[in-house]
């Protein structure tokens, strides 16, 4: 195994071009390190991007968003105030990821990358509207983070292709987003069913919102139609009523032994009528 420490993602990016066998990135190792000990698979090249300056660092954008790092750890996201402000609904979603000793390592970036339909961190970016910055050997590109996943253990990235950062938008006035999930245990188990809301209002009224579902397709859902459903009300029983229902028929869910197809369908439903009501909350200033 060739062990690479570039010091910069434009050098990462040439490695990996160059790479001819098994290859993998290393930021926070809770995905890589546990497959190679399990003899999942041993790479001919790791790149450990830990090397490179600002990737454990979240920076302010222009803009007013922020600039999450790729070596940034879960501990740390939790901890820091202003996305807890901004984006309480992603910092659910990381702070569900693993122990507390993986939370000192696991990022939101190979959470991402590890192509899990279950992912904890994946639901509350896509509501959020996030876009990661991609550095490959042709120059910088950004790519919704929705766009990343294409099926479980795969991403479109192309060959030599590396997420060098994940931005999340201004939160902007009155907003509020949140993100919940289903397990059988009460802790450190695989989401059977994910859902996060993310919506802005006007008075009391729904102007935008997305609505993500996990665990209930082979990628992260970003559901139009349930977003349709409660824009423009004042998320009554009516707009709740809807709103389940409109998630219950984008999710296209298996059956396995953590739930069948139909539990999952309706806990879909049910997860997005109190996240959104959580997230409606939030915006109105009613709830941390």
């Amino acid at each position: 195994m060739r062990y690479h420490t570039p010091r910069s993602f434009s050098d990462a990016a040439t490695i990996a071009e160059a790479s001819t066998g098994t290859l993998r990135f290393l930021a926070g190792g809770t995905d890589v390190l546990v497959q190679m000990r399990a003899g999942m698979v041993q790479p001919d090249d790791l790149i450990d991007l830990k090397h490179i300056p600002g990737v454990d660092r979240i920076t302010p954008t222009p803009e007013g968003g922020w600039r999450i790092g790729v070596a940034v750890p879960g501990i740390v996201l939790g901890a820091h105030e202003g996305l807890l402000r901004d984006w309480p609904g992603v910092v659910e979603g990381m702070n569900l990821v693993g122990s507390t000793q993986v939370q000192g390592r696991a990022t939101l970036a190979g959470n991402l990358c590890n192509g899990s339909p279950a992912a904890d961190s994946v639901p509350g970016m896509v509501a959020a509207g996030a876009v990661v910055t991609v550095t490959g050997p042709k120059g910088d590109r950004d790519l919704p983070v929705e766009q990343v996943p294409t099926g479980p253990g795969r991403t479109s990235l192309a060959k030599g292709e590396v997420i060098s950062a994940i931005t999340l938008p201004p939160r902007g006035k009155n907003g509020g987003d949140a993100y919940l999930r289903f397990i059988p245990r009460t802790e450190m188990d695989i989401a059977v069913v994910g859902c996060a809301v993310n919506l802005r209002l006007d008075g009391d009224r729904i102007v935008e919102a997305r609505v993500a579902l996990g665990a209930v397709a082979p990628t992260v859902i970003l559901s139009e139609a349930a977003a349709k459903a409660i824009i423009g009300t004042t998320l009554g029983e009516a707009a709740l009523a809807a709103l389940a229902k409109a998630a219950e028929a984008a999710a296209k869910p298996i059956s396995d032994k953590r739930g069948t197809k139909e539990f999952r369908i309706e806990v879909a439903g049910v997860l997005a009528r109190r996240a959104a009501q959580i997230a409606y909350d939030r915006a109105k200033g009613l709830k941390a």
